[in-house]
């Protein structure tokens, strides 16, 4: 495993944004492990977690795309660290933009904030994780709703590893087929799995607990 993410795991850690124990993840799947992104709480935090992000985009998917955007709300934050990282790592100014939950009929009104959308775009989607693909689901249609964009792509904190929808393979891994942008994660679930149980984070219980996970929603690839 890089070092970079040992770093990225430990970071999370250090956070409490990757946590062990009993959730249900948005895609209803109960879980022993879950990462949640809405922890980040200080300046400290976000910047490093932009830096993160960003040095990912540009080493898995490139640099190539105009607007990046973050799903309401965990996105929200992401997007903002995310820009800001960019510009400071290597100079490239996007633009950025994210929705709100519900559309404002005053004002700006609208579902989106930020910049505004134009035919031909290319759109990087920031998001925190994806299990099944649903978010993605439900955030492309809104982002085609506003104009003729490109999909230039999707970066994720942790690819968890599990079976996309109706399907064995991978959620990454379908989402890419399926609306033909890339996809990639900072850290996959797997190999944080074995470096936190090599280093005794996690003890022989929970990892026992997440193999029978994986052997239920683990994908094939």
């Amino acid at each position: 495993m890089e070092e970079y993410k040992k770093k990225f795991v430990d970071f999370m850690l250090k956070a409490d944004v990757l946590m062990f124990g009993d959730f249900v993840t948005k895609s209803g799947r109960n879980t022993p492990f879950f990462i949640n992104t809405g922890k980040y709480s200080t300046g400290k935090q976000i910047s490093k977690l932009g830096d993160f992000y960003a040095k990912a985009i540009k080493e898995k998917i490139g640099l190539d795309f105009d607007v990046i955007f973050g799903p309401a709300y965990k996105g929200i934050p992401l997007v903002v660290a995310v820009a800001s990282s960019l510009l400071k790592l290597y100079n490239k100014n996007v633009s950025f933009c994210f929705n709100r939950k519900e559309k404002k009929d005053h004002g700006e009104k609208g579902s989106l904030i930020g910049h505004k959308l134009n035919d031909g775009d290319k759109v990087l989607i920031i998001e925190d994780v994806t299990t099944s693909g649903k978010s993605i689901r439900e955030t492309v249609p809104i982002l085609r709703d506003h104009a003729n964009i490109k999909l230039a792509g999707l970066i994720i904190s942790v690819n968890r590893m599990e079976k996309g929808k109706d399907t064995d393979r991978m959620a990454l891994t379908q989402l890419k087929e399926e609306y033909e942008m890339e996809t990639a994660a900072i850290v996959d679930m797997k190999e944080t799995q074995n470096y936190l149980h090599e280093k005794k984070f996690i003890d022989d219980k929970m990892n026992a607990k997440i193999n029978e996970y994986y052997k239920k929603y683990g994908a094939s690839e």
